[in-house]
């Protein structure tokens, strides 16, 4: 009877290895079939790899639209091995037309030598127009800050006769000011 228990648990165990073997060989099958990916989530099938070559890590590849008008013929431009290569080949730039508050329509070119050109600080360096706007946009939030810290102000404005006094005499300072 001990012999039978014996040879029971030797039979289940060496059926139980075996299925395990199987299982990672099912499962090295499924990793082998397996795509590859990189960084990004892109796709590299390994039977495309004549068609398609993956680009190195320390490499870049830069594809835009650099100029206003599209070319009649596109073509290749090849040594170009650094951005600023790149900008200063196709020196893109850009005619803006912008519009005031009064509907006064004002042009001007922005000219983009670098990536930080394409930032808020860049754009803006370049364009008296939105300089102005941004110095507008300071006075604001300077005023806004004056509203909420200052009691004695928000006092001063919360009725409408102390209101009308305050900007009567903010009208005066402004007149005395152009005057001298």
């Amino acid at each position: 009877m001990k012999m039978k228990k014996l040879f029971g648990k030797l039979f289940s165990f060496f059926k139980e290895k075996k299925k395990e073997k199987q299982n990672k060989k099912l499962i090295t099958q499924k990793f082998d079939n397996m795509q590859t990916y990189g960084i990004g989530g892109t796709e590299v099938p390994m039977d495309a790899s004549e068609a398609l070559t993956e680009i190195a890590q320390n490499k870049s590849l830069l594809v835009e639209k650099l100029t206003e008008e599209a070319p009649f013929k596109p073509e290749i431009v090849e040594g170009l091995t650094s951005i600023d290569d790149v900008f200063n080949h196709f020196r893109p730039s850009v005619d803006v037309d912008f519009e005031d508050s009064e509907g006064n329509s004002k042009e001007e070119k922005l000219s983009f030598k670098g990536l930080a050109d394409f930032g808020i600080e860049g754009i803006t360096a370049q364009s008296n127009f939105l300089k102005d706007l941004s110095n507008q946009k300071e006075q604001f939030l300077k005023i806004v800050k004056q509203l909420k810290s200052n009691k004695l102000l928000r006092k001063a404005i919360e009725t409408q006769e102390t209101k009308e006094a305050m900007l009567n005499t903010i009208y005066a300072l402004i007149k005395e000011i152009e005057e001298a």
